[in-house]
């Protein structure tokens, strides 16, 4: 989006439009003949509609918003539940600036660095119809920018960043060295004018990686929501002491671990997997991307059998608080033979259920195909293996 279309949407005729046909398919809106510029209209009609639920407070501003920088955004969800707080925090990668709006919050002045003049132009339109007044938006890079904080002999209490990790050509980047900004071969600058250093990775970015790319004294936290890894976050700097490691599932802060994690005892009592067992347990997203499972489980849930590899947990009796993830009935465990399963899904009309699977050397789609079914439904069956021993477990019902 240009900075020409972000000032005719900034407009009072297309705002007007825009609200008068918010609720509207944009498509239809795309077509109407009676909008100017109907496909602009149409496009933040589209992402306004979006917004809703992903940006709230942009939805509810009528925000600006450009499509490449609201697919790239935080979620409101994930941005407010930062803890970071103080007088001063710069945002490395503005964007959209979600994570910006929720610093400024809790820092009594933000600096919001974005390098593209249209987002920039975006971002402070945006920032103004939300009531933000305490954020500066600087259009640089963020290495210009910090040339010139340096030389100026700034400081911060909070240096954020969210790596872009697409390539000018659209391409997803996996090496943090070959994201913008390149975080690693600034971090000596980073450090010396901030105490705190937090940069938001990918939710696929391992966890190991994390300590060793920055050391081991991080502390790295892994968000979910509804289920899903949303995003992986290191903090270095000064004002961290010790490695750590977290796994925060939704609104919940689950307990910090110091890292290295040492080593568990394996509980007599849950030694070997001896079914029948009662409940299984599938762990939420952020406990397995986190490897703290087998942790949970160990102060948790101590008479449980903790499935190898952050895998499926098997008790009898449930623990008192909330756990972090989802609980079935087991129905009943057995080791997999494809051949009987197949027949008594037959015998029984099964011809479509959600399948499972942890470990397993069968993804579920080709799973289904060699059942003879269709993925989805209310039966449900749980697959996994332990050691060279494959097996399936039926499950009855969403109990938590």
């Amino acid at each position: 989006m240009t900075t020409e279309e972000i000032l005719l949407l900034d407009g009072p005729e297309l705002r007007q439009f825009t609200e008068a046909n918010l609720t509207r398919d944009p498509h239809a809106v795309a077509l109407d003949k009676r909008i100017p510029h109907a496909a602009l209209v149409a496009t933040q009609v589209k992402y306004l509609q979006r917004a809703r639920r992903k940006l709230p407070s942009y939805y509810e501003a009528r925000a600006v918003i450009p499509p490449l920088a609201f697919e790239q955004a935080s979620s409101e969800a994930a941005a407010t539940r930062k803890e970071w707080q103080g007088e001063s925090c710069i945002d490395l990668t503005c964007g959209l600036g979600a994570d910006a709006l929720c610093l400024s919050r809790r820092f009594r002045r933000v600096v919001a660095v974005e390098r593209d003049e249209a987002l920039a132009l975006a971002a402070r339109i945006n920032f103004r119809r939300l009531g933000a007044d305490n954020i500066d938006v600087v259009c640089a890079t963020a290495e210009t920018f910090l040339r010139e904080f340096a030389a100026a002999g700034g400081r911060a209490d909070l240096i954020y960043a969210d790596p872009d990790r697409r390539s000018a050509a659209g391409r997803k980047l996996v090496r943090m060295e070959d994201c913008s900004p390149d975080i690693l071969s600034l971090l000596p600058l980073l450090e010396q004018h901030a105490d705190r250093i937090a940069v938001k990775l990918s939710p696929l970015f391992d966890v190991a990686e994390c300590f060793r790319l920055f050391g081991e004294r991080c502390a790295v936290e892994v968000f979910s929501l509804g289920g899903e890894c949303k995003e992986v976050t290191v903090e270095t700097g000064s004002a961290v002491t010790e490695g750590s490691i977290r796994a925060t599932v939704g609104d919940r802060n689950c307990r910090r671990y110091p890292y290295p994690l040492e080593e568990i005892l394996p509980n007599p009592a849950a030694a070997e997997f001896a079914p029948p067992y009662r409940y299984l347990i599938i762990p939420d997203a952020a406990l397995r991307k986190a490897r703290l499972t087998a942790r949970y489980a160990a102060e948790e849930v101590p008479q449980a059998f903790a499935v190898p590899g952050d895998g499926y947990l098997f008790t009898d009796t449930l623990p008192a608080g909330a756990i972090p993830g989802k609980v079935f009935e087991a129905v009943r465990t057995e080791r997999f033979a494809p051949p009987q399963l197949k027949r008594e899904l037959r015998r029984r009309n099964i011809r479509a259920a959600t399948l499972h699977t942890h470990g397993f050397p069968v993804p579920a789609p080709e799973l289904a195909r060699r059942l003879g079914i269709r993925e989805g439904g209310d039966i449900r069956f749980a697959f996994f293996s332990i050691g060279r021993t494959l097996w399936v477990v039926e499950l009855k019902d969403v109990l938590l």
